[in-house]
């Protein structure tokens, strides 16, 4: 395992993370529909779009403009589904370039139905007196203001039987200390969850999150772990390891898809066996 630079790269990932390229076979459970995912370029975000893409859905994989390649080898892999692939650079700490990702979106797919907010950053802390604003600040635009800013713009586009899901994490329940402003924001996104799925309810929209365990993706290197951290990711779940990004895709295709259709609210964990 070798550490990286923010915002990490799937090519220099070690192990690389399986999205499910090999192994993810759709059943036409989301035929028609159409996707913006957050962070779609890689890790989970990746694995969303592989799924979504063999299930039927169109997709839009927002990401930043550094990671270009990561966003590029992602739109292949939705287009040899069959399926539209919409790439859209920005970085959603902006409450402008939010605004005008949703409007891109809309415009280039014509509408919208599925909504995955999973963009995330995070640092290691190494003592709560090290946290500085502008570092704390990236974390709370990143991971919570650019869903409010997402989530406002996309709401007039979003019809009976549209879904919305965040990626939250363990870290909401469980938080690490040097993990803190991060796992602030993790569970700021259930409280977020939770309301809104009473609010949007009655529009027949669904709001649900999920919560990853340890997943291994390209943030995880890129983290700044101290010693030996990196090395021991993941192995203190029951089930002893870290989990893929391809063994999240069901999760998210299950709560976008009509399986998933009397479920909202709800925050479905894919932990390993940790417990929320």
């Amino acid at each position: 395992m070798t550490e990286q630079q923010q915002p990490g790269q799937t090519s220099q990932t070690g192990p690389r993370p399986d999205h499910g390229e090999d192994t993810y076979v759709g059943a036409h459970r989301l035929d028609g529909r159409r996707a913006l995912i957050t962070g779609g370029d890689s890790g989970i975000g990746r694995a969303v779009a592989i799924a979504f893409a063999r299930e039927g859905a169109d997709v839009t994989i927002v990401h930043l403009p550094d990671e270009i390649d990561d966003a590029r080898s992602t739109a292949a892999l939705v287009e040899q589904a069959g399926q539209r692939a919409v790439l859209i650079a920005a970085d959603v700490q902006s409450e402008q370039a939010c605004v005008e990702t949703i409007a891109a979106a809309v415009s280039a797919m014509d509408g919208l139905d599925i909504l995955v907010l999973n963009a995330a950053y995070q640092e290691y802390r190494d003592g709560f007196e090290t946290v500085s604003t502008p570092e704390f600040e990236r974390v709370f635009r990143t991971n919570l203001f650019s869903m409010i800013w997402l989530l406002r713009e996309a709401l007039p586009h979003l019809g009976r039987g549209s879904s919305i899901i965040s990626t939250t994490s363990i870290q909401a329940s469980q938080p690490s200390p040097g993990l803190v402003d991060y796992a602030m924001t993790k569970a700021a996104q259930v409280a977020f969850t939770t309301a809104l799925a009473d609010e949007l309810g009655p529009q027949g929209i669904r709001v649900n999150a999920v919560a990853p365990g340890p997943i291994w993706t390209p943030l995880i290197p890129a983290t700044s772990w101290p010693d030996g951290k990196l090395e021991a990711f993941g192995t203190d779940t029951p089930l002893g390891r870290p989990g893929q990004p391809a063994e999240l895709a069901a999760a998210y295709v299950l709560l976008a898809s009509d399986a998933g259709s009397y479920i909202s609210g709800a925050v479905l964990a894919v932990t390993g066996g940790k417990h929320l």
